[in-house]
């Protein structure tokens, strides 16, 4: 055989290879035409797979003529397709269909947690702002201060407060805010309106290198819908005067081009002796557009006001006394306002078959104003102890993430890596001591905050048969300055930190119905700027470490199972009290837990979702007996019974259960618990959708949020420290009325 006949065979043979396994190109819809985003394109062939981008577009590289596609989303049918030609772009229509969980294989990419959550999204809709972070499994809330200001938060054995160990994000804008005049990491999340919720993206832990400040206990990030199927128009009304009305309105709606309009207000006096006088108006635009075939933008504006009175928290003794009700108040003069704008672009590009690229940019103008009185006449018993907290601030940023996947004889995977910069400017930011909100008696702390929060990440996965592995790296700067104005001279304060955020996790999919994974990392969260400078940097970024071993699991086709064993370990730190304005020292603690979440589809129209979560948290540094964590709940439940029929009736019910929890370190004073019990009917006729939500069906008296507090009322010689309470809302009916067109 001649030199150049051996260069003929081989060059055939490479050139059949490369015939016979290419990329393939296709593109979703349904049958209205419309791009269906995240499907999954699996193929039985070779078992790779893909997922369609938001114009409904993907590519799947490796499939050969003759191979076999199966081609999957929750809520339309299954459809297999067999390639025929290499050469043209694959279009496939998917038929809707009632949701399945019998057609859900365990898959290497597959979230469990996320699946349950995107289920019991479409099978129960939200419809209220406080469900919103009630769709986290595990994730319990309460309000206290008239429904405008920021929910506190309870997650994995933490009191979050208003976020300080959770990160939380709406379309990648951050809404923990840093420095806040109310507490560090507050997050209001009430400029997003529900009925424009997607998807929630989230984890508990501190294994995402995507993820930086704030992500101890987990993280989450709410995805507003690119686009409407139909505009719509709602009513609704229920007691206490609650009155809310919602506008949405395609403005676009074809394969390349996207745009929408939403817009609520919502009005009630609440079930308190003193009303009130609530009212929130908030308007969203957004847009979505294919420039190119590999070129799309993002664009969204959006407002948010809100103003509300509140009668506060409450002692214990007032209500047993007979001097107040559960719904009564020692000082109705609390409330406050607050605003938030914020304007987003987003910029993706497809560089190549296997790389991609993804820029956002963000800006945020936003005011807070708050008064609020916790102690009463304790440490001004002639006017009160009322205190202001406000604060105007600017908060821009932008990221930038790369992403490719490689595939070679040896190995195959994908990394990404991206540098995010966020900026915060808080003006006047105050704490002062008020008279019936219209007198300043004394300001405690006054001045400018300046915080810069730079940061990159690395982060890989590589494919080794069954086995993920997923090395990351992240690295994050701050540059922390404070103008003090209470200082008889002119001084701008200015410290500098940074931290390295190591993970590690591991995942085996032994099957398609059973996955074990295994997830380590470091995450942290940022103090105070005002702490920042008192402590002269040290211990201002405390970390927190810690792993999660489970699995994910189906052991009939209509069931889906997942359990963690988990543990968090975090630092000594020095932390800011808003209401005071004084730096207290928090000592280490250890938390450590089992989450169960389970989906369950016994018939085509019934679900069943329960959450189960137990916690021991406890102090590292002190005497047994006085080192349990103040208001860490130690076991949470959350269940949900949900109908969906094809002639349009739906309905829920739903409870959620908290046990009872130590309210200070010792145990001596225990914050009660409760069991309360959600319903929720609805009927689709044409274009019509008719509504009705009862909170609390039985009517259970319970406390939404309780604090052990130190007060004195007037004409009381001594002050007690006891429970403080705001009362959970009784039985509430609301009924609706949507028009779609």
């Amino acid at each position: 055989m001649t030199h150049n006949q051996l260069f003929v065979i081989i060059f055939c043979t490479l050139l059949s290879f490369s015939l016979s396994a290419q990329s393939l190109s296709g593109v979703l819809t349904d049958s209205n035409k419309l791009p269906i985003n995240e499907a999954q394109i699996y193929n039985q062939n070779t078992k790779k797979h893909t997922h369609s981008d938001d114009s409904g577009k993907f590519i799947l590289e490796k499939v050969s003529t003759g191979d076999t596609l199966r081609i999957s989303h929750i809520g339309y049918e299954t459809k297999y397709v067999v390639v025929s030609s290499l050469a043209e772009i694959l279009n496939i229509i998917l038929e809707k269909k009632s949701i399945s969980l019998s057609e859900i294989t365990i898959s290497p990419k597959l979230d469990a947690l996320h699946l349950l959550s995107d289920v019991n999204i479409q099978v129960n809709p939200v419809n209220s702002s406080q469900e919103i972070l009630q769709q986290v499994p595990g994730l319990f809330i309460g309000q206290h201060a008239g429904g405008g200001k920021a929910e506190q938060i309870f997650l994995r054995g933490f009191d979050i407060d208003h976020g300080t160990d959770i990160a939380i994000s709406a379309d990648g804008i951050p809404v923990n805010m840093v420095s806040h005049a109310h507490g560090q990491g507050y997050a209001d999340l009430h400029f997003l309106i529900p009925e424009t919720l997607d998807k929630i993206d989230f984890g508990k832990g501190t294994y995402y290198a995507d993820q930086g400040n704030f992500n101890t206990a987990g993280y989450v990030d709410f995805k507003t819908k690119k686009r409407l199927n139909e505009s719509k128009i709602k009513l609704e009304a229920g007691q206490f005067d609650t009155y809310r009305i919602l506008g949405m309105f395609n403005i676009l709606n074809s394969n390349n081009h996207s745009a929408y309009i939403a817009s609520e207000y919502l009005a009630t006096d609440g079930p308190f002796e003193s009303p009130q006088n609530f009212n929130r108006f908030n308007i969203f635009g957004k847009y979505t557009g294919n420039i190119s075939e590999n070129d799309r933008i993002g664009v969204t504006l959006s407002h948010f006001e809100s103003t509300w009175d509140a009668s506060g928290q409450i002692p214990q003794r007032a209500v047993n006394s007979g001097l107040i009700s559960r719904f009564g108040a020692i000082d109705d003069t609390e409330g406050g306002t607050t605003s938030r704008t914020n304007f987003l672009v987003n910029y993706d590009k497809r560089l190549s078959l296997n790389a991609s690229i993804k820029n956002s940019f963000y800006y945020s103008k936003y005011d807070f104003r708050l008064y609020s009185n916790f102690t009463f006449f304790l440490e001004d018993p002639i006017n009160g102890d009322q205190i202001k907290q406000q604060e105007q601030r600017t908060l821009f940023g932008l990221k930038s993430e790369y992403t490719r996947t490689f595939d070679t004889n040896t190995l195959k995977g994908e990394w990404n890596a991206g540098i995010s910069l966020r900026k915060d400017q808080s003006d006047n930011n105050e704490l002062s001591r008020t008279l019936n909100r219209r007198e300043t008696l004394e300001k405690i702390q006054f001045g400018d905050i300046d915080e810069t929060n730079l940061g990159a990440f690395i982060n890989a996965e590589f494919n080794f048969g069954k086995w993920i592995v997923n090395p990351a790296l992240r690295v994050d700067y701050f540059d922390f300055q404070y103008n003090d104005f209470l200082q008889t001279n002119y001084q701008s304060q200015s410290e500098t930190k940074a931290i390295v955020s190591p993970k590690l996790n591991f995942l085996y999919n032994y099957s398609d119905t059973f996955q074990a994974y295994l997830k380590t990392g470091k995450g942290f969260h940022s103090n105070d700027t005002r702490v920042v400078i008192a402590q002269n940097r040290n211990e201002i970024l405390p970390s927190a470490y810690g792993f999660d071993i489970g699995f994910i699991w189906k052991p009939i086709p209509e069931l889906i199972l997942n359990t963690a064993y988990w543990q968090l370990h975090s630092a000594q730190e020095f932390v800011y009290v808003g209401d005071a304005g004084i730096v207290e020292p928090s000592g280490k603690s250890r938390r450590q837990g089992i989450d169960l979440s389970m989906q369950y589809q016994p018939l085509n129209w019934l679900f069943w979702n329960i959450d189960t979560n137990y916690t021991h948290a406890r102090s590292t540094e002190s005497p047994k007996g006085e080192d349990f964590i103040p208001l860490a709940p130690d076991f949470t439940l959350s269940s949900s019974l949900n109908v969906q029929f094809e002639n349009g009736f739906l309905g829920g019910i739903k409870l959620r259960h908290i046990k009872d929890r130590p309210a200070n370190e010792d145990n001596s004073i225990i914050a009660e618990g409760y069991a309360i019990v959600d319903l929720n009917l609805g009927y689709n006729w044409k274009n019509l959708g008719f509504g009705l939500q009862i909170q609390n069906l039985f009517d259970t008296e319970w406390n939404e949020t309780q604090f052990a507090t130190e007060s004195r009322l007037q004409g009381e010689s001594q002050s007690t420290e006891e429970i403080h309470f705001t009362p959970g809302v009784p039985f509430f009916a609301k009924a609706s009325i949507s028009y779609r067109f």
